[in-house]
């Protein structure tokens, strides 16, 4: 066997059980081979092996009290993957979802992401399986200021600097943020995804929406193509899912579909953006609530099935692995000529094979939502300095960041004989800037 599979037999002997985690691993690892054709010094310096083992992993108790008086109890994690370019940055995931496999898989690929970016930002993930749907903002807050009691000793300005993630949004950060500033006794730059009024950004909401179709307009402009007149299905209805709407409306293109966890709403015509929002970010309801206004609308209980939606770009913006090989070849034949990723690994490997082998246009996540992660470091950025941009100076940086990740993968598919495969251009770029910093630093 070469390095890679060395290294990844051991990542399987070691991590069993953790599903999300190798694939991520068998991801990047299946594009980087030839690098170390060209590097020998990196295996000789043991970079994957020291690169697939986290820094460090922080699991621990969140006990809070819920409004009937009874004592709960989560399970908390911080990942702190890697921190050879700068401090650990990633996320705090809410969900019942999250274990450790999927906190080391999002650490993983966050490291790769941030590396694009070309800030000095280290790769972290972290979050419990605390679900804030359904909770009173009383016990939201408790559940924030026990999970901040303790992961307050491991994180900080220049050490790790989290940020919100599924779950976790201006609300959940405000009360993590109390709590950190009344531990600390310190007011830092120590969260990302902050309320304007005290240090947060400007488009920070909007930030990977934004970016994703900024790269996937960039990549379709390449090809000759257009966003503009483009039928486009986004899954998911989230902060990703509705800005991304939002920037596709600005430049002419007509989202068709949308979903939920719960099903999808379908109009041919076009959904209607403010109705969804009033949905989502108002009134806090399901999807489904869109036919209340628009009854002419279709909607669906299984939200998978909105793949099936016959489209000219795709946009998977809910969750890991969401689209499978049988919705990609779905997706191809009914005339989808380009996807671009909105989560972190929506796409099953299988489903990224058909796409490549296709000659669909595809945007990996690593590359295509790193907008989120690109604002939140010019958030860091605006809380050293204690000033403020305005949002037409955040939307210039983050469009220049989209830009320059597109030139750089592109450059580097193409160096490796991959011309066109971003997949390859996105790991392999990414990898580099940390294994150089890696080598640079000695054995740590």
């Amino acid at each position: 066997m070469g390095y890679t599979q060395d290294v990844l037999s051991n990542v399987l002997e070691k991590n069993p059980g953790e599903l999300e985690f190798h694939q991520a691993v068998r991801e990047v690892f299946s594009s980087i081979e030839a690098v170390f054709e060209i590097y020998p010094e990196y295996e000789k310096a043991g970079i994957l092996e020291r690169l697939v083992e986290p820094e460090r992993q922080i699991i621990f108790r969140v006990p809070w009290m819920d409004d009937e008086g009874k004592i709960r109890v989560n399970r908390g994690y911080r990942i702190q993957f890697n921190s050879a370019i700068g401090p650990y940055k990633g996320g705090l995931r809410l969900h019942p979802s999250v274990n450790l496999g999927i906190i080391k898989f999002l650490g993983f690929e966050q490291i790769f992401k941030n590396s694009l970016t070309g800030f000095s930002i280290g790769g972290g993930k972290g979050g419990s399986d605390f679900d804030p749907k359904g909770k009173s903002d009383a016990e939201v807050m408790k559940f924030c200021q026990s999970f901040m009691t303790e992961l307050f000793r491991y994180i900080g300005p220049c050490t790790d600097v989290p940020a919100g993630d599924i779950g976790t949004g201006a609300r959940e950060i405000g009360y993590m943020f109390g709590q950190y500033k009344r531990l600390k006794n310190a007011f830092e730059g120590v969260l990302t995804g902050k309320s304007i009024e005290y240090g947060g950004s400007l488009l920070r909401k909007e930030a990977t929406g934004y970016g994703l179709v900024y790269f996937v307009n960039n990549m379709l402009e390449k090809k000759g193509k257009l966003i503009k007149g483009a039928k486009i299905v986004i899954s998911g209805s989230g902060n990703v899912a509705i800005y991304a709407h939002q920037k596709i409306k600005e430049l002419g293109g007509i989202v068709v579909a949308m979903s939920d966890s719960n099903g999808y709403i379908y109009d041919p015509e076009g959904l209607d953006l403010n109705e969804i929002k009033i949905i989502k970010e108002i009134d806090n309801k399901r999807i489904i609530e869109y036919k209340n206004k628009y009854p002419d609308a279709r909607y669906k209980e299984n939200s998978k099935e909105i793949w099936k939606i016959k489209c000219d770009i795709a946009l998977p913006c809910a969750t890991q692995n969401e689209i499978n090989s049988e919705d990609a070849e779905i997706l191809v034949n009914n005339g989808c000529y380009a996807v671009g990723e909105g989560a972190n690994m929506p796409c099953t490997p299988e489903a990224v094979k058909i796409f490549l082998e296709n000659k669909i246009l595809y945007a990996p996540g690593k590359a295509s939502n790193a907008g989120g992660v690109a604002v939140s470091a010019l958030e860091m950025c605006q809380n050293s300095t204690r000033t403020q941009w305005t949002a037409e100076e955040v939307d210039k940086k983050l469009k220049e960041i989209m830009s320059n990740i597109l030139k750089n993968i592109s450059m580097t598919a193409k160096e490796y004989g991959e011309e066109d495969n971003l997949v390859t251009g996105a790991n392999i770029a990414g990898f580099l800037k940390v294994a150089n910093a890696m080598l640079a630093q000695g054995v740590v």
